[in-house]
């Protein structure tokens, strides 16, 4: 049956004791029956009588479909409760680290306010059906988390990541935005996760944080891999248009410092990279940073419709089994007349209490 499956269907041949059993039983009620009928037509009394179809034979009837239905138990039974067809969506997480990330013309900075965020998004998704990954990028990538369905993993890490970024201020390579590489890095993840656990049918988005980058080929290219592979790509801007001077590192004690350097946020480049990956651009402080995640889910589970995955739950039938046996023999106990078998019944109901003690 397509609704019921068994886990050890080997135990199923002890069916043929029960079966058995079953035979003979059927044997001694038509012998019972035939005793009855020849009594009734031989038997003069002055007050009818009254024959139990059965008689002690009910309670054998229930000890044979007692012992059937521990059988079944042993073949652990399990009932399809419930069919799910729905569609997964694994999304990775692209966080610009940047020095310009430093900047305070959001509070507290570009980068904790990005970190603010992430963990909205993160509350927001259900954690059923979805993954995520996780990825910085400065001058070059640096992958953080693979994608996951457990969402401590993610939250570990964003809790490790809030002060301020990986990428010290003293190195050069800090300073520079390579969206080109993060991008390029994303896609190698996916492919790293289809080389680890297999094809999946869930649908793959980027979700992008950054100030931005001027337009160039480089990211053109790195959009047209993700292109190839299906991919979304959404940019989510950090940072306002008036911009702030971004934190310079203390120079040495013969180093003359460096002028400061004055960061805005890129929306032009960004708003390209969001059209060129056929995602949506969206702005933190635009609109309130749950609405902002919620739109970037449901556009993603939209856009993975026409994958669907089937999921069924089963539900144990082992324990029904076994409580619909033991109430057979209760039954089965109600039909003893002679006080020698309720003695063995009870007898026997001692020996399986001590055995359970």
């Amino acid at each position: 049956m397509a609704p019921i499956r068994l886990l050890h269907p080997e135990f199923l041949w002890l069916l043929a004791v029960p079966a058995a059993l079953l035979g003979v039983w059927i044997v001694r009620l038509a012998r019972r029956r035939r005793d009855v009928r020849r009594l009734r037509a031989g038997r003069l009394v002055p007050v009818p009588e009254r024959w139990a179809f059965a008689g002690g034979l009910a309670f054998w009837l229930c000890v044979i479909l007692a012992a059937a239905l521990v059988v079944v138990a042993l073949a652990r039974p399990q009932a399809l409760v419930s069919v799910v067809e729905s569609a997964g969506v694994d999304f990775v997480v692209l966080q610009d680290g940047s020095t310009s990330m430093r900047v305070t013309d959001v509070a507290p900075d570009r980068w904790q306010r990005s970190m603010a965020w992430l963990r909205t998004f993160a509350d927001v998704l259900g954690w059923r059906r979805e993954r995520v990954a996780l990825a910085l990028f400065a001058s070059r990538a640096a992958p953080q988390v693979r994608l996951t369905s457990d969402p401590n993993a993610l939250f570990f890490f964003l809790d490790h990541l809030r002060r301020e970024p990986p990428f010290r201020l003293r190195d050069d390579t800090s300073w520079d935005t390579n969206i080109e590489h993060g991008l390029t890095w994303a896609v190698r993840m996916v492919d790293k996760d289809v080389e680890l656990h297999g094809p999946r049918l869930n649908s793959v988005a980027f979700v992008m944080l950054s100030d931005g980058q001027a337009w160039s080929g480089e990211v053109e290219r790195a959009l047209a891999l993700a292109r190839d592979r299906g991919i979304r790509v959404h940019v989510v801007g950090v940072g306002t248009t008036a911009g702030g001077f971004i934190p310079q590192p203390p120079p040495g004690r013969y180093d003359e410092p460096e002028p400061p350097i004055h960061a805005v946020l890129d929306r032009r480049s960004l708003r390209a990279i969001a059209d060129a990956g056929g995602g949506s651009y969206f702005e933190l402080g635009s609109e309130p940073d749950e609405v902002i995640a919620l739109r970037i889910v449901r556009d993603a589970q939209q856009s993975a419709r026409g994958v669907l995955q089937r999921e069924e739950t089963f539900t144990e039938l082992y324990w029904y089994c076994l409580a619909a046996a033991s109430a057979l023999l209760v039954l089965g106990t109600l039909a003893l007349r002679e006080r020698t078998e309720l003695w063995w019944q009870l007898a026997a109901l001692g020996v399986l209490i001590a055995i359970l003690l």
